[in-house]
């Protein structure tokens, strides 16, 4: 298991111009689940530790990471709210990729029933 969990987080940290599928085309390999926290860490805590590709202009990283917060928060709320503290540096960004830092929590924040530790997270981020 620990190897593979390196396996997944060496893959995501590459700066190729392709690592954003990467990562979605890891999230559905037969080894991945949302059920294992470490896996989800080696995956996704990774990624968000990627400079280069989690800060993709395209915003696809930030909403990458708030979808999988929002499906992680029904199995595992204290892993999902792991993830918010990487968007809640938004203000530390240039306007652009501020703004899409701040969509992304915004889009966690909207969802129905959002578990307090990740709602807690949120709404710090986005106070």
């Amino acid at each position: 298991p620990l190897v593979l969990d390196k396996w997944f987080s060496l893959q995501v940290m590459s700066q190729r111009s392709d690592t954003l599928k990467r990562v979605d085309g890891l999230s559905r390999h037969p080894d991945f689940t949302l059920s294992n926290p470490n896996r989800v860490r080696a995956l996704y805590g990774a990624f968000t530790g990627n400079a280069v590709r989690f800060h993709d202009p395209s915003g696809k990283g930030y909403q990458m990471i708030a979808d999988m917060v929002i499906a992680l928060d029904k199995q595992n709320p204290q892993t999902a709210a792991r993830f918010i503290p990487p968007l809640g540096r938004w203000r530390r960004f240039e306007r652009k990729r501020s703004e899409l830092m701040r969509l992304a929590l915004e889009k966690i924040a909207a969802q129905p029933d959002l578990s307090k530790d990740v709602a807690e997270q949120v709404h710090k981020s986005l106070a």
